[in-house]
């Protein structure tokens, strides 16, 4: 277990033990993974964080990387928006347990410490597959040790109004999950009952999304319309939460802030690539996000170069968070759309 999860998220960072921990955990990867030491057949080491291999994000949708010596529990499947094929992500119970941990002290340092009720929106049969697990599942279930109950919206394809007032009636404040355009949809348009409308005008809701932004944008739904239609009518306090991550990073998970950044938990770093030569990109050039982290033991996607662009950001930020920041610009021209992540 990483001692890196055993301080707050957003803090001083240890680079060195970051960096030891990240060379351990490659070379007991290359050691175990015989596809991925047939990629990094070369690597003896590395003096810095940028010097570490990486896969490309595609790679998980051909290639079913396991590493030998750890007990793989379940399949982590992203949703496979344009392509119909997923990338698949083997995971183990040390790893689960890492990240677990690591996204609950990210979502509280976003939500606060207090449990409340949690309603999802989507269909409570979307948990039942045996050995395989959803991008959109796995993220709800990040949630869950937050929850003092849960409750789905939809049965099939039809909201179960009832039972959402039922769950929060005698509640002042309680969580909603949904993928962004799911909450767009079933929520802000979703048709709330007047009789719950009015109940919901006398509770703080955190919104809590991640993914599906693309068929909002096809749709002409920016930001500032779907937060303003979700917190519309609610109490003081209410927030909405937008995170952005890959199944292939699974466990860190990077909300969108007061102040408009994505913030990187003391246990990961974010390296920005420039797209023609793979090199680090200057401080402010916007580049490929390639995302490292120390809780990935049952296969090598503790080193993921994605699809997506963004920048580091200069500077403190005005939230008080501290540690690396960046901003997304969105997919590199031509990329196939993703839907576990929200550009």
């Amino acid at each position: 277990m990483s001692a890196l999860l055993d301080a707050p998220p957003y803090g001083p960072r240890d680079e060195a033990a970051l960096l030891r921990e990240a060379v351990e955990l490659t070379r007991k990867h290359l050691a175990g993974c015989r596809d991925y030491a047939a990629i990094w057949p070369d690597f003896s080491g590395a003096e810095s964080l940028e010097g570490l291999p990486y896969l490309h994000v595609g790679l998980f949708k051909r290639i079913a990387f396991r590493t030998e010596g750890v007990k793989h529990q379940r399949v982590l499947l992203s949703s496979a928006t344009t392509s119909g094929t997923s990338s698949q992500v083997a995971l183990d119970e040390v790893s689960a347990q890492l990240q677990a941990k690591s996204s609950l002290a990210i979502l509280k340092d976003f939500v606060g410490e207090g449990k409340r009720p949690l309603v999802v929106i989507d269909d409570a049969a979307s948990l039942r597959q045996r050995g395989q697990v959803s991008a959109r599942v796995a993220a709800a279930l990040s949630l869950l040790p937050l929850a003092t109950t849960t409750t789905f919206l939809l049965k099939g394809e039809e909201p179960q109004w009832s039972l959402v007032g039922d769950a929060v009636r005698a509640e002042p404040a309680f969580f909603v999950y949904g993928f962004t355009w799911a909450l767009w949809k079933r929520w802000a348009q979703g048709g709330i009952p007047p009789s719950l409308k009015e109940l919901l005008a006398h509770k703080q809701i955190h919104f809590v999304h991640s993914g599906g932004w693309k068929k909002l944008e096809a749709e002409a739904v920016s930001r500032e319309a779907l937060d303003g239609a979700l917190l519309s009518g609610t109490a003081a306090g209410s927030r909405v939460i937008d995170f952005y991550g890959l199944v292939e990073q699974n466990g860190v998970i990077f909300p969108l802030c007061e102040a408009g950044a994505r913030h990187v938990p003391r246990w990961a770093t974010v390296i920005i690539r420039d797209p023609w030569t793979m090199k680090p990109a200057e401080p402010g050039q916007q580049g490929l996000l390639q995302f490292i982290n120390v809780l990935a033991h049952g296969a090598p996607y503790h080193s993921v170069l994605t699809e997506d662009l963004g920048s580091l950001l200069p500077g403190p930020c005005p939230c008080g968070r501290s540690g690396p920041r960046f901003t997304l610009h969105g997919r590199v021209p031509k990329a196939e759309l993703r839907g576990c992540a929200n550009v």
